[in-house]
């Protein structure tokens, strides 16, 4: 049970930093200045009381523990559902009723979604690489590498991955934080459906925008 909690409390985290992250991308339709100027005051948040940037990696700290403790429960919570099914049973498909796509491919969608992270980091972060052209603003960064196609098509499969896994993670989360009662089966399934739709589309919006040419 301590590991299903952990695994619940630090996806809430995650789904919390991805609403802000998600509103954070949308703010590109205000133009250059807009989003170089939220890029910016995100490292001035708590300034003076916080050092420059110390905000970011706070926020940055706590994401990376979440991560590694969501990865953790998930792997141990496995193998321990691995061993514990019958010999003959290991490799058969059972159906049950809470099973969907999305919980058949946890882990190949966390895979997906942590190779992104590095990518995404790389990119848009640090700067170190460079799809479309180098840049110092990043307005631009966003708008060089969106206007390629394949770097689209790779946001996309990882968006995607991201919403199966929302999916079915806030439902599990739900359950396990004591929403799981028989006549709220149907509400939970819309909430986790609406949630992971809406920040996968959120999501996906401004980079598409970039490559229609509906901005830059």
């Amino acid at each position: 049970m301590a590991l299903k909690s952990a695994m619940a409390v630090t996806g809430v985290i995650m789904v919390l930093f991805l609403i802000l992250h998600m509103y954070g991308n949308l703010m590109i339709f205000g133009g250059q200045e807009t989003f170089d100027e939220y890029s910016h005051h995100l490292r001035e948040l708590g300034s003076p009381m916080i050092p420059y940037s110390g905000a970011l990696w706070i926020t940055r700290v706590v994401l990376l523990a979440s991560v590694i403790v969501h990865a953790y429960s998930a792997i141990v919570l496995w193998a321990r559902a691995n061993r514990a099914r019958p010999a003959g049973q290991r490799y058969q498909t059972r159906k049950r009723v809470q099973q969907s796509y999305a919980s058949r491919t946890m882990r190949w969608g966390g895979i997906i979604i942590a190779l992104f992270v590095i990518y995404h980091i790389l990119h848009l972060t640090t700067n170190t690489i460079h799809p479309g052209g180098a840049a110092n603003s990043p307005y631009d960064r966003v708008v060089n590498g969106f206007q390629i196609w394949w770097v689209v098509l790779s946001y996309t499969i990882a968006m995607l991955a991201v919403g199966f896994h929302l999916r079915h993670g806030i439902w599990s989360a739900i359950t396990t934080l004591g929403g799981n009662k028989e006549r709220r089966q149907h509400a939970l399934n819309i909430i986790a459906t609406t949630l992971a739709l809406v920040i996968t589309v959120g999501f996906l919006i401004p980079p598409f925008c970039v490559l229609f040419g509906l901005v830059g």
